[in-house]
């Protein structure tokens, strides 16, 4: 949060990250800087194919960067990738659980994964289980489940090592409205225990709801951050709506195309 004197969980500077494709060169991020103090929320914002995903990516050594720094949770990225791994969770845009396996051994699988012991990992499953509303359907293949379910149990599976840090991409996208709150309420609960968001969200009104700080990505680069009051303020308006489109008009910049995030939906 700006003014904040927490420590920073992410430190970004200079961040820059191209793709090639038939017509040369493609520059995607073109020197983001972005600090994300401890136990807060930050929404990342931008246009469709701006970058949201990419930056997600290099921030959880997914991608590599061209040029830049990164830390996460105090470690260097670039250096320490095993580090940062052991730090963060991440839920994508799609959901990563299996769905022929049934909720418990999904998570189960993940404290494998962790190398947490046999009774550890048992009783974070049971833990987490609880904690979003799935032991009744436990036993029952994820095929089974609702999306919003699935996508319950997609966050479980994310804070199954107990992460410093966690990234949102997209979180609640096709989620009816009361599975939304739902989740809103897990992040709200995830901060209060000290975790770090970063949240990158094509809905406006989640990040007005979650948000201590909102970043918009626009040209390759973070055009604006600060909280969302300090924004409608600088904007002379009520509605994060009327800022993002401020920032983001055509006429403002240049738009970069991200080649991982993909188009079927607009920012509303």
């Amino acid at each position: 949060m700006p003014g904040s004197t927490r420590a920073a969980a992410i430190e970004v500077v200079g961040l820059r990250k191209s793709y090639r494709s038939k017509s040369g060169t493609q520059p995607v991020l073109d020197g983001v800087d972005l600090t994300v103090p401890a136990g807060t929320v930050t929404a990342l914002l931008g246009p469709n194919g701006c970058g949201k995903t990419t930056t997600v990516g290099v921030l959880s050594t997914l991608l590599a960067a061209d040029a830049g720094t990164v830390r996460i949770a105090g470690h260097d990225v670039a250096r320490e990738p095993q580090a940062v791994r052991a730090s963060i969770g991440v839920t994508g845009q799609i959901s990563a659980v299996d769905e022929l396996l049934t909720g418990t051994e999904n998570l189960r699988l993940m404290a494998d994964l962790h190398h947490l012991s046999r009774p550890a990992g048992r009783e974070r499953t049971v833990t987490l289980l609880e904690r979003f509303g799935l032991t009744e359907a436990a036993g029952k293949p994820v095929a089974t489940y609702s999306g919003g379910m699935k996508r319950k149990l997609d966050l479980a599976m994310t804070l199954v090592g107990s992460p410093a840090v966690v990234f949102l991409d997209e979180p609640t996208t096709g989620l009816d409205p009361r599975s939304r709150r739902t989740l809103w309420d897990e992040v709200r609960a995830l901060v209060a225990g000290g975790t770090t968001i970063l949240l990158t969200t094509q809905y406006l009104d989640e990040a007005d709801q979650l948000a201590d700080s909102v970043a918009v990505l626009h040209g390759g680069r973070i055009v604006a951050q600060g909280t969302p009051a300090e924004l409608k303020a600088a904007h002379d308006t009520g509605s994060l709506d009327d800022v993002f489109l401020a920032l983001t008009d055509p006429s403002a910049g240049t738009a970069t195309t991200d080649p991982t995030e993909t188009d079927e939906e607009t920012v509303r």
